[in-house]
């Protein structure tokens, strides 16, 4: 089965207190999703599902991470 889709990420801005952010493309499974998170200095981490975010909306053309508790991100 092939799923064609023009975007392929998002990219927000943290502010310390959002802790829902919505993705615009189709997901089979949770772990479709890479969540990376930018410092100010450019050093990027790569989140752990479960452990710092959830995903809802799999199968849908679109869903949210959202950021479990002590790991939302900062501005």
């Amino acid at each position: 089965m092939t799923i064609s889709t023009t975007t392929i990420k998002n990219s927000y801005s943290g502010d310390g207190s959002t802790t829902a952010f919505t993705y615009t493309f189709k997901i089979t499974d949770q772990d479709d999703i890479d969540v990376i998170i930018r410092s100010s200095t450019g050093t990027e981490t790569v989140k752990t599902i479960t452990t710092h975010y959830t995903v809802s909306g799999v199968g849908s053309n679109s869903g949210t991470v959202t950021f479990t508790s002590g790991n939302i991100p900062a501005s």
